[in-house]
């Protein structure tokens, strides 16, 4: 059956535009111009999705936009707005837009493809949940084929993470992947790529960080011949090059306003104008955008475009730290062992368990990355068939786990200290009521009070032994 779409639209030719490329991509339509009429269909009849105008003769569409999610129904909405409003495309996303569409160039011919992207996000993200405190194992025939792209483990933390890149795989939506350096951004990334319907088209990936300044618009953009000093030859864009395909824009965030401006537009338009060009080209292009820092800090301080922001966060991903990832440390290290020693040519090699329990109890601030080079180096030293011991370790990683060990012993310390305290306190300073109350003896006590250092003033009463 056809997904339903309800055109709010007063404007007759935009409705005959819209409805004839909608109907063409197999969409069903019923168009109404008013928000009181569209209020009024929507509670009668099943809609999978809404296209409300901004300017209506009744209203506008930040009004019909509350209206709308104050009803029963979870119904997405996609808002169009004129060219030139923006701030009031950005504005509805806060209010609850799925999604918005600027009256811009060929807008209607993209129309279809943000309704497919809308839909299958919002199906995404009404898939039941398990119950809290009762998280469902992933799949072990999901967990190995995520395995083939690089991503191991069997964490909780890490199940989280690949069951939202499976859900994400579903579809066409901009997928926003954020997390600390080395936790495996551009492998989700990857994987999102080769287990979605675009896996046969290319995978393109650029670090706009690491891309001059100057150089940046053409590296993602593309230029024509003669658009400026060397450029002695037509030249396509990442854009252009992942077309059919999945786009990764690592550390976007990076990029100055101007060029997010364009990315932003580019977004919008379906269409890439390279540098020095008289008109754009049309693209089809799925982005997956990839952030060390927070985007919410960026916009918050004026360096990242809230619009922009919008637009690649549709379907938000957290990596997981490595610290947060329990048990897989083990897990990863005996793989890199494995297969580092043999890229070097070197017999198998195995580790001590004291070096495992090192291993897993450090912070690995660099993540993933830092545990493989780790491991890489140990595996250089090593003798050939070898098995590698702590004292091969480099001394930040047992200093840090000492440290912790300390750490711990103190926080034990204070707390028997302070429970012991309270319970004297509770009894009057009876040392025999207040061993009997914590389950020790009254040498027991002794020796704790000892040892904590807690000096006991004489009893309030005598007591009754």
């Amino acid at each position: 059956m056809p997904a339903s779409i309800l055109l709010i639209e007063d404007d007759p030719q935009a409705v005959r535009h819209i409805s004839g490329s909608l109907g063409t991509n197999g969409f069903e339509v019923v168009s109404v111009d008013t928000v009181g009429d569209g209020l009024r269909h929507l509670t009668t009849h099943t809609i999978d999705c809404v296209l409300l105008d901004y300017r209506l003769p009744d209203g506008n569409g930040l009004s019909a936009l509350r209206a709308i999610s104050r009803g029963s129904r979870d119904v997405p909405v996609i808002v169009v707005t004129g060219a030139g409003s923006e701030e009031v495309a950005v504005e509805a996303m806060k209010l609850g837009a799925a999604d918005y569409v600027v009256k811009h160039g060929c807008y209607v011919d993209r129309l279809a493809a943000v309704v497919r992207e809308v839909l299958g996000r919002h199906l995404i993200q009404s898939t039941a949940t398990p119950p809290q405190g009762m998280p469902a194992r992933l799949p072990q025939e999901v967990r190995a084929r995520y395995r083939t792209c690089g991503i191991l483990g069997e964490s909780a933390a890490l199940d989280d993470a690949i069951s939202l890149a499976e859900r994400a795989a579903r579809t066409d939506a901009a997928v926003l992947l954020e997390g600390e350096t080395g936790t495996g951004k551009e492998l989700f990334a990857h994987a999102i790529h080769r287990h979605g319907a675009r896996s046969q088209g290319p995978f393109v990936a650029v670090n706009c960080a690491a891309v001059p300044e100057a150089l940046l618009e053409s590296e993602l953009f593309g230029h024509v011949r003669g658009a400026f000093s060397g450029a002695d030859r037509d030249r396509h864009g990442v854009f252009e090059e992942a077309s059919r395909g999945t786009l990764l824009l690592d550390e976007e965030c990076d990029t100055p306003l101007a060029i997010q401006a364009k990315v932003l537009r580019t977004l919008q338009d379906g269409e890439v104008r390279p540098v020095g060009a008289n008109r754009g080209r049309r693209i089809d292009v799925r982005v997956v955008a990839a952030a060390n820092s927070d985007l919410r800090a960026a916009v918050a301080s004026g360096r990242f475009r809230l619009d922009l922001f919008h637009r690649l966060n549709v379907f938000p991903i957290r990596l997981p730290p490595l610290r947060q990832r329990h048990g897989d440390v083990p897990l990863l290290a005996r793989h890199f062992l494995v297969t580092l020693a043999e890229r070097e040519g070197k017999a198998p090699l195995s580790f001590d368990p004291a070096v495992l329990q090192l291993m897993e109890r450090y912070s690995w601030p660099g993540n993933v990355r830092e545990l493989r080079n780790e491991v890489h180096r140990l595996v250089l030293c090593a003798e050939p068939g070898g098995r590698i011991g702590v004292s091969m370790l480099p001394r930040l990683i047992g200093k840090e786990c000492s440290a912790d060990d300390r750490r711990l012993r103190e926080i034990v310390r204070d707390v028997e200290r302070a429970t012991i305290a309270a319970r004297l306190r509770e009894h009057g300073y009876r040392r025999a009521v207040t061993a009997r109350s914590l389950g020790l003896s009254r040498e027991g006590l002794w020796q704790k009070l000892r040892a904590l250092g807690v000096r006991v003033p004489p009893p309030d009463v005598d007591p009754a032994e």
